[in-house]
């Protein structure tokens, strides 16, 4: 339950930087503190939906197709979160595929740190 929480935290934790991020860097993607915190949720659940529905479809398809799905599942989420808050916006389409790059990028990053450090399998402490 503990590794659960922790990969749900870094989940959320991870969307929040990268949307975070991709406002900072992005002159055509916009976060609106008002909402904000919605956005992050709503983008959090949809991706992690699209994530769960490509794996399902391609689960044993290669790291690169992986890869692919990844991105194009934060496209996905972005939208869907640009229509269900008021917290992101864009102003053209390319600002809406780069900051779904910087997001997908972040998250990954993110992911594979904290598979890497955070959650460690049960004894990979004691073959060190």
């Amino acid at each position: 339950m503990v590794r659960f929480l922790i990969r749900v935290a870094v989940f959320v934790g991870s969307a929040a930087l990268g949307l975070f991020l991709a406002s900072l860097l992005i002159p055509g993607f916009h976060v609106h503190l008002a909402g904000f915190l919605v956005a992050i949720l709503v983008f959090a659940i949809a991706q992690a939906l699209i994530e769960w529905l490509v794996e399902r479809i391609f689960h044993r398809s290669s790291p690169t197709v992986a890869g692919i799905a990844g991105l194009l599942s934060t496209f996905l989420a972005l939208w869907i979160a640009t229509l269900f808050t008021d917290g992101l916006s864009f102003d053209d389409v390319g600002a809406w595929i780069l900051a779904a790059v910087v997001v997908w990028l972040t998250t990954a990053l993110l992911g594979w740190l904290a598979a890497r450090f955070l959650l460690r399998p049960r004894g990979a402490e004691q073959q060190r």
